[in-house]
């Protein structure tokens, strides 16, 4: 239910912190267009856990699930769990991983307050509180982010798809099996970090300039 949101876990970087939550009035819904299949909920300041996934990932399986008549948390599921070992649209490795991971950082504090994040091989798990508008972030989350990953692959195709899933934090419970379903998705790709590509020697770690160090998949700012 839309009055149960508002949970705000972090404050001055300690996490477990909670607001009263906003009025009902302060959410705004947008419908599905005619390509979508999900409603989304915009409300500023407080936290959301958001799923996108390549465009080439979206094939006769997942569009059937997405068509399925089920509630759109069934059907995020079902999806999360058939692209999770599915190869389609698999782009999000290697030169890509490392671009993506320090893109979606560099929007923490401008786009958004960055809680985690996990990177699969064709999707992509956010859990944020928005600064913008959520359709404004999406929008040019995935607008330039897909621009330098296909010079990056040399495409010229469409690489994100056109929707995307939300879901609004009710509470602490609700935010923290979110934070440790984010946490725990990479380990079914084969852990938390994957090797370097053969013959890169340019992934590097913040704390460890000039080291070539196995590249995460996953970032939160909770323990």
């Amino acid at each position: 239910m839309i009055t149960e949101v508002g949970f705000q876990p972090r404050k001055n970087n300690q996490c477990g912190t909670k607001v009263p939550p906003p009025n009902t009035s302060e959410v705004k819904i947008r419908l599905p267009k005619k390509h979508s299949h999900l409603p989304h909920a915009d409300i500023k300041g407080y936290y959301q856990f958001i799923t996108f996934r390549t465009y080439d990932s979206v094939d006769e399986f997942v569009k059937k699930l997405t068509a399925a008549d089920k509630s759109n948390k069934q059907k995020q599921q079902e999806i999360d769990e058939y692209l999770d070992s599915s190869k389609n649209g698999a782009y999000l490795d290697g030169v890509v991983l490392k671009y993506l991971y320090d893109f979606l950082k560099s929007k923490d504090g401008k786009l958004y307050e960055l809680e985690a994040f996990a990177i699969m091989s064709n999707h992509v798990h956010l859990l944020i509180k928005p600064i913008e508008d959520l359709s404004k972030i999406m929008q040019m989350l995935k607008g330039a982010s897909a621009k330098a990953i296909n010079a990056i692959l040399d495409k010229s195709d469409r690489f994100w798809a056109d929707d995307y899933y939300d879901k609004t934090i009710r509470d602490e419970k609700h935010f923290w099996i979110v934070y440790e379903y984010i946490k725990n998705n990479p380990l079914k790709i084969g852990g938390v970090e994957t090797p370097l590509p053969i013959g890169t020697d340019t992934l590097v770690s913040e704390n460890n300039s000039g080291t070539k160090v196995t590249l995460p998949r996953f970032y939160g700012v909770c323990k």
